[in-house]
């Protein structure tokens, strides 16, 4: 059982068969009840009709035996691998860990299925779908079609998103836990010893762990701002009003996806960036090129400042901020962070178990994931790589084969693609010309406009480029790095050319559908050759 919902069902399928008063407690999985005059085998035969296994413990059993995860000390390892979390990382090792015939517990302090399915990609691009079509309904640029905007009803959208949040996490969560036959303690762990771990007050043992707890907000230093109150992208997301005005610290992926959403449901929003330029780990042109396209949604960009305060009076805030040496102040009704998420390593008595971290907090790893702690794995955001979803995944399903296999793995991190999703789309796989060039690499590079792209033409949605870093001599592609709409779609692409060695004259050569985003690739690739301009349709 994973959810109140399921003792629910269970206690059901217990009166249903004759039981009388049940008792159901999904945390603990146990089920007690006066027996009535139904038989233990009707009983049984009622919880597994209605999708649960039974393990039948008497009365005298739960005196006598060995204690469980139902409560007091328990017997020693008591699962092959206890995991510390319940989202990606966590489910693909218990996936994996259940392939090899493991035996698997997850602790959950929170909601099971972790920041992705709950607080993070799902409801956060559900959102950013709806502000499109809205903005589209008011914004576009075909000569001859009317359209118009009604009001916004952010309240019924939150409704909405909340509902496909409450479905995809009983899909691909609640569900799963059941088919792999997880056993999920509910409640905060952590470890108080090298070797002990206690989840709910309650002792665990296991013969292998694996810390999977991901991230949470990093808050700036800035003075006031926890007096003043501010939003973060969770938070953000619940508010059943459009803001009238927004400040947004922070001008990476998630400060510039939350500023568009708002600007286009009608909010008056200004991006501040402490670095020189906004998405300041991609590509420059990238970052100009985009600056432009928010510019023209008149979202205001201010790069190269430093927050220094921040003040509420009369219900309203104000943001403080240096700019070119000079002091400028910014009046608005919500206050977003967007600086970024540390390591969720707090509270966790990893000192206890003798597990290191980094300088910056995160679970410090050798290649197969393995900690200082000789029984403890780690996996995802709470170790210091890239915090994408399907980072997290892969490391997840590593550990779990290197703690209960033995396999020695280690993370593929050739063309690791990443995805912003403003509009238009920011997607890379691979080096940037600087990573490139710092890690002694000889480059070429070429960028397409993407106006010379025949698919943005005829969608009229020319705000981007596309820019392929090879290397000297060889061509070797070594990055690629595209804004446009529905970038994130073709980048995989690129992914598979990064992974095969393939060369610049292998993607100008290769077969691509014409009318497509995908196909600013193989003209780029083209470009290191040829101008493109002199080239005819799909010409070589």
């Amino acid at each position: 059982m994973t959810c109140e919902s399921c003792a629910h069902t269970v206690a059901d399928a217990l009166s249903g068969a004759g039981g009388a008063a049940p008792r159901v407690d999904h945390r603990t999985g146990e089920a007690t009840f006066e027996p009535g005059e139904a038989t233990d085998r009707a009983l049984q035969d009622a919880v597994e009709a209605a999708g649960y296994r039974v393990v039948e413990i008497t009365a005298a059993e739960a005196r006598t035996a060995g204690p469980t995860h139902r409560g007091g000390a328990p017997p020693r390892r008591q699962y092959d691998l206890l995991v510390l979390g319940s989202g990606s990382a966590a489910f693909a090792a218990g996936i994996r860990a259940r392939d090899l015939g493991a035996s698997v517990a997850l602790c959950e302090s929170g909601t099971i299925g972790g920041t992705c399915v709950n607080i993070g990609c799902v409801p956060s691009k559900a959102m950013l779908a709806a502000a499109d079509r809205y903005y589209r309904a008011g914004h576009h640029s075909f000569p001859g079609v009317a359209t118009s905007q009604g009001a916004v009803d952010l309240g019924a959208v939150v409704e909405w998103k909340d509902g496909l949040v409450e479905e995809m996490r009983g899909a691909k969560y609640e569900h799963l836990a059941e088919e792999y036959g997880f056993t999920l303690l509910c409640g905060h762990g952590a470890f108080t010893g090298p070797d002990t771990y206690v989840c709910d007050g309650r002792p665990v043992a296991a013969e292998r762990y694996l810390i999977a707890t991901g991230a949470v907000p990093r808050l700036p230093p800035v003075p006031g701002l926890e007096e003043a109150g501010y939003l973060t992208s969770t938070t953000a997301l619940k508010l059943r009003e459009p803001p009238g005005a927004l400040a947004v610290i922070g001008a990476n992926a998630i400060g510039l996806e939350m500023g568009q959403l708002f600007a286009r449901l009608g909010t008056r929003v200004t991006m501040l960036e402490a670095q020189e330029r906004i998405a300041p780990f991609e590509e420059p042109e990238i970052s100009r090129a985009l600056a432009e396209a928010l510019a023209d949604e008149r979202i205001a960009v201010r790069p190269g400042v430093t927050v220094t305060r921040v003040e509420r009076r009369d219900g309203q805030r104000r943001v403080v901020f240096q700019a070119g040496g000079e002091e400028e102040a910014l009046a608005c009704d919500h206050v977003l962070v967007a600086t970024g998420r540390r390591p969720n390593t707090r509270g966790l008595g990893l000192a206890e178990a003798g597990v290191q971290l980094t300088p910056q907090g995160a679970v410090q790893v050798d290649p197969q994931l393995r900690t200082s702690n000789p029984r403890i794995w780690a996996a995802g955001d709470v170790t210091p790589v890239p915090q994408f979803v399907y980072v997290a995944a892969a490391q997840g399903t590593v550990a779990a084969e290197n703690a209960i296999g033995g396999a020695g793995r280690t993370v593929d991190w050739r063309g690791l693609p990443r995805v912003t999703f403003t509009s238009p789309q920011i997607a890379a796989a691979g080096m940037t010309e600087q990573e490139a060039r710092e890690a002694g690499r000889q480059v070429e590079t070429r960028v397409l406009p993407l106006n010379a792209v025949p698919r943005a033409l005829v969608a009229r949605e020319t705000r981007g480029l596309f820019k392929l870093v090879a290397e000297a001599g060889s061509g070797r592609v070594l990055g690629t790095h595209v804004l446009a709409e529905n970038a994130g779609d073709v980048v995989l692409a690129a992914v598979y050319a990064i992974r095969q060695e393939m060369t610049v004259r292998d993607l100008a050569e290769a077969w691509c559908p014409y009318l497509t985003m995908a196909e600013g690739l193989k003209l780029v690739a083209q470009t290191f050759t040829r101008d493109v301009k002199k080239l005819s349709c799909c010409a070589a």
